[in-house]
């Protein structure tokens, strides 16, 4: 379906892809994973077509339809969510005049002109509006929010139009970069299972591993500038990439091994008349070795310690009869809840439920109507957001931002931690006023790691993290001994960590007092969903 064969690319000078190869077969899922900045993106835009490779050659099966979901979403104009999920608008617009321009040029017996009509005739279909408002539920849109025009949505819920839409489409090859930054634990569950059975093959970028692990057949992993294929999923890969390394080592060592012997019985007889020969018949051994690369250290889970915070009162923050809402709608009425010292508590359920205004309740970030917020003794809170950048002393660098969080740090520590959370060398003498919202949502968290707070709430921890920096914060906040309430939509991080689960629905806190998979177990909810959308 897919081939790429000797890739080589380079991006200001900088090799990405060097004699790289990569097939994508028929109804097959594939993963490409590799550090971030390491070309993932880039290879996808080779694929498409907006984007050459300085060599080499990409070739599609001519007549394979393709559709591809970006980070972020294109920009929308009148159409609302279903016109985005059916492909109306300005989009079909641009479709049959691009349909008229081959028909005039006479290529109609081109490939392309093959995809175009294929997917303008699926969006013409009958039954494409049901279709499309089958994969909005999924998605977890709501009837009411159909008809709504898109710009008012955030953009979020316009990704998740986009994902109904290359649904509905069904193309022959899927290709998703990051498909589930903006979706719910349900509607990620929803998606994770509609993919299981999609007729397609499935390309794919993400940093959620439990995803992965249920999707992926095989994975492609960028390093050293080519593309190596391991079979299975992503736990698969990471056990098959260790005992490679492990193999390379072996083999490296014993061709060193080999080399040097040769060379010193070389060196030692070489001017030896009686083995002169013997000595000569080595050097031509030698000269024929392929000579191995020493194999690169795999990148580890960075682990450090930091200062466990100071022990709070068993009851750290209360909330009693708290009544919030925003203009006419009402998030909660008449909410009680406490928090306990020691509890990992994780917050679940669909987007606008009201999982974020309660974390901000819980943090003082915003006013309520009615009712109490009781703080607990010797208690010190923290609040992540990936918005607060105001924390951020524009002038400093980064490096100095994190040394003035933990003033006991040294700077080779403080420099570690970074590069852990891709600040890569001269990315920690950045001034903050510069940074990324990315960069400095991830400043952000490497200080509350090296001074926490005795509770800490967190929004959406994992967001602008690679797969190994995910981990390595998953590590971290497995030692913490403080008390952790936070949202995520990354599974293998929330069974990781969560022994307490708060369901958020229309208003209502549903507590599970267990992990993950006693939640999944006990609320039937997920299974109620799907049997509302099959």
């Amino acid at each position: 379906m897919l081939t790429l064969r000797n890739i080589t690319k380079s991006f200001n000078s900088r090799i990405l892809f060097q004699s790289a190869d990569m097939t994508v077969n028929y109804s097959e899922r594939v993963a490409l994973v590799g550090p971030n900045g390491a070309g993932k993106s880039t290879l996808f835009q080779l694929i498409l077509g907006t984007d050459t490779p300085d060599e080499g050659t990409v070739t599609r099966d001519e007549w394979t339809t393709l559709g591809y979901l970006p980070q972020e979403g294109e920009a929308v104009g009148e159409e609302t969510a279903l016109d985005i999920a059916c492909g109306r608008g300005h989009g079909m617009v641009e479709m049959e005049a691009q349909l008229r321009d081959f028909e005039v040029k006479g290529l109609v017996n081109e490939p392309a002109y093959f995809e175009l009509q294929s997917k303008f005739d699926t969006l013409h279909h009958p039954e494409v509006e049901a279709k499309a408002k089958k994969m909005m539920r999924g998605l977890g849109f709501k009837e009411e929010d159909w008809m709504r025009a898109a710009k008012e949505l955030s953009g979020g819920w316009v990704m998740r139009a986009h994902l109904a839409h290359l649904l509905v489409l069904e193309p022959d090859l899927l290709l998703l970069d990051e498909p589930t930054n903006h979706l719910d634990l349900v509607s990620l569950w929803w998606f994770r299972q509609y993919l299981k059975t999609y007729p397609g093959a499935i390309l794919m970028i993400s940093h959620d591993r439990d995803f992965m692990d249920e999707i992926v057949q095989s994975v492609y992993e960028i390093d050293g500038k080519k593309l190596n294929s391991y079979t299975g999923n992503f736990t698969k890969y990471l056990e098959q990439k260790e005992a490679a390394y492990d193999r390379a080592v072996i083999a490296y060592r014993n061709q060193q091994k080999e080399i040097a012997d040769l060379e010193e019985f070389i060196d030692r007889f070489r001017s030896v008349a009686s083995k002169a020969s013997q000595a000569q018949s080595r050097q031509k051994v030698l000269d024929k070795i392929v000579r191995l690369e020493k194999p690169q250290t795999p990148r580890k889970i960075f682990r450090f310690n930091f200062n466990q915070p100071q022990k709070s009162g068993q009851r750290t923050i209360i909330l009693e009869g708290i009544h919030q809402a925003y203009g006419t709608r009402k998030i909660y009425q008449g909410l009680d809840l406490e928090i306990e010292r020691g509890e990992r508590t994780v917050l679940v359920g669909p987007n606008g439920s009201g999982k974020s205004t309660l974390l901000k309740i819980l943090a003082g970030e915003i006013p309520f109507q009615q009712g109490q917020r009781k703080l607990g003794t010797n208690l010190k809170l923290g609040y992540f957001s990936q918005h607060r950048s105001a924390t951020l002393e524009p002038e400093a660098t980064v490096v100095e931002e994190v040394m003035r969080a933990c003033p006991t740090l040294r700077e080779d520590d403080a420099r570690a931690i970074l590069g852990s959370f891709l600040f890569r060398k001269e990315d920690v003498y950045k001034r903050c006023k510069v940074l990324s919202g990315g960069e400095k949502s991830r400043l952000n968290l490497v200080k509350f790691l090296v001074d926490p707070p005795n509770l800490l709430l967190m929004d959406e921890p994992t967001t602008h993290l690679d797969i190994n920096s995910i981990e390595g914060l998953t590590q971290s906040l497995q030692r913490y001994e403080g008390t952790l309430v936070f949202i995520s939509h990354d599974v293998h991080f929330i069974r990781s960590l969560a022994t307490k689960v708060l369901h958020i629905n229309d208003g209502v806190v549903t507590s599970y007092a267990g992990g993950y998979n006693y939640f999944l177990e006990k609320s039937g909810q997920i299974d109620a969903r799907a049997a509302t959308i099959a």
